[in-house]
């Protein structure tokens, strides 16, 4: 009887092998393509060389005035708190490689690092691969983009995080610190934490990294605050849903232009300011949004750390007056992670983060010209892209919140007491 029962766990183990074995065939398979597309990057539709310009030309340039002690404090493109600093040095890990190589070998590395934690994650009791899978499938859609930016490493820090937090609440806030001093966004991790001890571990322990941290980086470079400056007098992004409004003004005859400013193609014009102002307010406006869900909830499964993540980015980043394509990795990253849960809430904002993806695949950089023109190709496809974007952002919150509520029981209906119950005759 016992060799009978130990048949079909042999089966989901062999099957559990083989769907591994699928992934990690998938992911060499896509990860030789997009090396293939970032080593012919000077062909017209890959982007004429703009997306391995910014790794070899700005990130190497940053590279050598951080290796002298000092943050580029001059420089209108830095843009990114100190945690960036050692991003942007740790190619001088690989010195038989250029900075390049090096970098793209590091990209490669932590893309790796994140499709096997969500592997790990998803062979566990309760979980699904689905998440390792989509996280496989779905950063290919965004070509080459991926591997000359280093959303990647920031991306890792958020996933990592999330899934850390089950075991260990401290290991969660040291991994959001760590993240949140690369770039910011990886602090709003930390807000599904569930109430309590969880909470409180994961939030001391974030505060106390980020500190030490910070203090590190200050002593060790000069000018750490330098990118406060620069971030400040960025202006509206044609990416953006505020460039999107403003690239179909120009066809109603705003006169506004598209200029290359703060390492981006903004708009310059009357009401761009306001624009600009707007998309802040928003963003505040999204800030006391996520506060007030937080109070009021009050059911947590496991997975509302992830959904409740995948909302914050979500909400932050379509309010934002930068969209630029490689913030798509974050939300296939937290996307990803809510998909190990077979609790979560988000798999139809998952799909249409994969769609949107690939129109922003389309629009940068294949037909980027036509985005910096405002073409009507341009326009639509921004808007196409954004626009799933934002009900996926509505999709998203909404679907938190409901999972969140308490649970009211069902009232039963009040029984009549003169009422015989059903089946029983009368005696009259």
């Amino acid at each position: 009887m016992s060799a009978f029962r130990s048949v079909p766990r042999a089966l989901i183990r062999l099957s559990a092998r083989h769907r591994l074995l699928t992934l990690t065939a998938a992911w060499l398979l896509t990860r030789a393509l997009t090396l293939w597309l970032l080593a012919h990057d000077t062909l017209p539709g890959l982007g004429g060389g703009a997306v391995a310009r910014e790794v070899w030309k700005l990130y190497h340039r940053w590279y050598l005035v951080l290796s002298h002690g000092a943050f580029p404090a001059h420089d209108t493109l830095w843009q990114y708190p100190p945690g960036a600093g050692p991003v942007l040095l740790s190619p001088a890990l690989l010195p038989w490689l250029t900075y390049f190589q090096a970098f793209v070998a590091l990209s490669l590395a932590a893309d790796a690092v994140i499709a096997l934690a969500l592997a790990r994650a998803g062979t566990r009791p309760g979980r699904s691969l689905r998440g390792a899978g989509y996280w496989t499938l779905g950063l290919p859609l965004l070509l080459h983009v991926p591997l000359a930016r280093y959303d990647i490493q920031v991306t890792a820090f958020a996933v990592l995080s999330l899934l850390a937090l089950r075991r260990s609440p401290r290991a969660c806030g040291t991994l959001a610190a760590l993240g949140a001093l690369v770039k910011v966004w990886p602090a709003l991790v930390l807000l599904g934490t569930p109430r309590g001890r969880t909470t409180r571990s994961a939030w001391i322990w974030a505060a106390g990294t980020g500190a030490a941290c910070a203090l590190v980086l200050a002593g060790t470079f000069r000018n750490p605050l330098a990118f406060v400056h620069q971030q400040g007098g960025r202006g509206v992004q044609i990416e953006s849903f505020g460039g999107t409004v403003l690239a179909f003004a120009t066809h109603a005859g705003w006169p506004g232009a598209v200029r290359y400013q703060y390492g981006a193609l903004e708009f310059t014009g009357p009401h761009v300011t306001t624009v600009a102002h707007v998309s802040l307010a928003l963003s505040a406006a999204a800030l006391a949004l996520l506060l007030l869900w937080r109070v009021r909830a009050r059911h947590w499964t496991p997975a509302t750390p992830c959904d409740a993540a995948l909302s914050a980015v979500l909400l932050f980043t379509v309010t934002s007056r930068v969209i630029s394509p490689q913030y798509m990795v974050w939300l296939l990253g937290l996307a990803a992670v809510c998909l190990t849960s077979r609790q979560t809430t988000q798999r139809p904002v998952a799909a249409m983060i994969a769609c949107a993806c690939l129109v922003s695949a389309i629009a940068y950089p294949t037909l980027y010209s036509q985005v910096a023109d405002c073409t009507w190709t341009g326009c639509v496809l921004m808007l196409t892209r954004n626009g799933l974007l934002a009900v996926a952002t509505v999709v998203s919150f909404v679907r938190l919140w409901r999972s969140t509520r308490p649970v009211v029981p069902r009232r039963q209906p009040e029984q009549d007491p003169h009422r015989l119950p059903s089946g029983t005759l009368s005696s009259t």
